[in-house]
């Protein structure tokens, strides 16, 4: 997807003693004009967690690919430099000088019959000497030299994926996806954190923000008054010249806006929530700092006992580490987590963390770590894998109930007027239509890029993602979500519910072309599905990768999962009706 970004100037600190400016430049593409000016209250805070968020934008895991093409090209190049070098400095003489002294080398040898390895040693030693003249004797050297300017120009390239920052009435929000689209993340920092020096304009803009930016954030002392400016119109030095206008042209990755996207689906569902001490997570990101797999498997196993530690184990190491935290959910579970080295990026705020959120969604799903830093709040969301994992169809809208487009016109004027709502809030001021068919419109102004869910309060905000509308073909629904509708309006007549010894609901339903059943536990986690159609069989057998019977099984098992039933019957739809009645 083609975007085009323009500033008025690049983004900058601007010092003066012991006053800085740190002026943000604003997307003057957008139809929203975002302005906001407010002195912080904690600097230090602030600096810290937003070069906590740069590094997001900036990590990537994914394994690097040699350009061996490029590398060539280049090589080539630079052996045609070393052979014009070559023939300036070496002359003919000196040519003819080597030559004439190994020809002498060979007559010695033969007159004199020296011992064969006193021979081959004083030929190395000349080959040596005439090696220092030779054009691929620093091919090496070049190679690294190359992967050092490939790696500088890859660290650039987080130019194109500028912050996302959006002023609401309440806070001041900024969000950034990764380079490998395996890691989202969202500092919010509250109005009561500002002393406000003008009326803010609402609105979303992405801001320039450049590693030399970045640079002199890291310059924030204790004693720096420290002034945020969203300015429009651009900031320049007091030297009489004018701001350099910036335009940039980015060809943004569908599967990156789509992950983007996908990352409020996956907020929006429930999961097992673990408050961590800071002192329990500086003690996990410093055994994955001094700890480094070579071979798999490479996960960490949380074991969830019910008001008891929580215990870490990491594998392939073996080692146990138990926690000060206590789980305090109603079963005992086991949940296994990969990619966890990304977890490091969490050590640049943990001083100034009260408590760590982890919620857990379960097998292969997304993990999302909540930071409480007082008047700010810092949310990051993993994928379950290293790589990119966020973008799996719909499976996040659909186990979210965000199927279909709804009332989207509805939800869009609505949350564009409030800026920010609860789903039941949402609900309630549209009460023309069917919590359903409201859910959807949510769902579909996510997909658009024109919200977000934020998991702090739970609420759905007006943001939209880029400066022009996405294309169709990247929130169209899709075929998934039509399988889990025409299932859905199969009927109910062979669905049941019932709870099995442990206290976990059973749901399961016979559809046309599968049968499916999945277990939710009493901490509202799905823990176990299964369904015999080939779709499910064929993927991993797990929730990462459900059918479209699960889905839909689950979107129906979650409109009944607040009534209370009994262990020593089986319910069919009728009997819960009648509990609704």
């Amino acid at each position: 997807m083609q975007v085009n970004y323009q500033y008025a100037s690049p983004s900058m600190c601007i010092h003066n003693g012991d006053q800085t400016v740190l002026g943000l430049s604003p997307d003057l593409s957008r139809a929203e004009k975002v302005s906001f000016v407010g002195t912080l209250k904690k600097p230090l805070i602030f600096r810290d967690a937003m070069l906590m968020l740069r590094q997001i934008v900036i990590s990537d895991t994914r394994q690097k690919k040699k350009e061996r093409t490029e590398f060539f090209t280049w090589l080539n190049e630079e052996i045609e430099r070393q052979i014009s070098t070559h023939e300036k400095y070496m002359s003919a003489g000196l040519k003819s000088d080597l030559q004439n002294k190994i020809n002498d080398l060979q007559n010695y040898k033969e007159s004199l019959n020296i011992k064969i390895d006193g021979l081959a040693k004083a030929q190395n030693q000349l080959k040596k000497e005439i090696d220092k003249y030779d054009v691929w004797s620093d091919y090496y050297k070049l190679e690294r030299k190359f992967w050092q300017f490939i790696k500088a120009r890859d660290i650039n390239l987080w130019y194109v994926l500028d912050p996302v920052i959006t002023v609401h009435p309440d806070q001041v929000s900024f969000e950034a996806f990764s380079l490998d689209e395996s890691t989202y993340g969202c500092l919010s920092v509250n109005m009561d954190e500002f002393q406000l020096k003008q009326q803010p304009q609402l609105g979303t803009t992405n801001i320039d923000f450049s590693d030399k930016l970045a640079r002199e954030m890291e310059r924030f002392r204790t004693y720096t008054n420290v002034e945020l400016s969203v300015n429009p119109g651009g900031f320049t030095i007091d030297s009489g010249v004018m701001p350099e206008y910036v335009e940039k042209k980015i060809d943004l990755p569908e599967s990156w806006i789509k992950g983007f996207n996908q990352v409020s689906g996956a907020a929006s569902l429930g999961g097992v929530d673990i408050t961590l001490t800071p002192v329990d997570m500086y003690d996990i990101c410093s055994f994955l700092r001094r700890f480094k797999a070579n071979k798999s498997p490479r996960y960490m196993k949380w074991i969830l006992e019910p008001e008891k530690p929580v215990k870490i184990v990491f594998e392939p190491f073996g080692k146990a580490m138990e926690l000060q935290s206590v789980y305090h959910g109603k079963k005992k579970r086991e949940e296994k987590i990969w990619g966890r080295r990304r977890w490091l990026v969490i050590e640049k705020i943990i001083p100034h963390v009260k408590s760590f959120t982890i919620r857990l969604l379960g097998f292969g799903m997304p993990q999302f770590i909540i930071g409480d830093m007082g008047s700010m709040k810092m949310t990051i969301g993993f994928s379950s894998w290293s790589s990119n994992d966020w973008v799996k169809g719909t499976a996040f809208n659909i186990l979210g109930g965000f199927i279909g487009n709804g009332n989207y016109e509805s939800v869009y004027s609505l949350l564009k007027e409030h800026r920010f709502l609860s789903v039941d809030s949402i609900s309630e001021k549209l009460n023309s239509s069917s919590k359903t068919i409201n859910k959807a419109g949510v769902g579909m102004l996510l997909r658009r890029g024109e919200g977000y869910f934020d998991p702090v309060l739970d609420v759905v905000r007006f943001r939209q993602l880029c400066n022009v509308p996405i294309d169709k073909s990247l929130y169209e629904t899709t075929n998934m979500e039509i399988k889990v509708q025409e299932h859905m309006q199969e009927g109910m007549s062979n669905f049941t519910l019932k709870v099995n010894n442990e206290m976990e609901l059973i749901a399961a339903n016979v559809y046309k072309d599968g049968n499916a059943e999945l277990v939710i536990d009493q901490d509202g986690q799905i823990s176990k599905v299964k369904c015999k159609c080939s779709e499910f069989n064929r993927g991993s057998g797990n929730i990462s990768e459900p059918c479209s019977h699960i889905l839909a099984l689950y979107a129906t098992t979650s409109k009944f999962m607040q009534l209370e039933f009994r262990p020593d019957r089986e319910y069919k739809i009728n009997d819960i009706l009648e509990m609704l009645l």
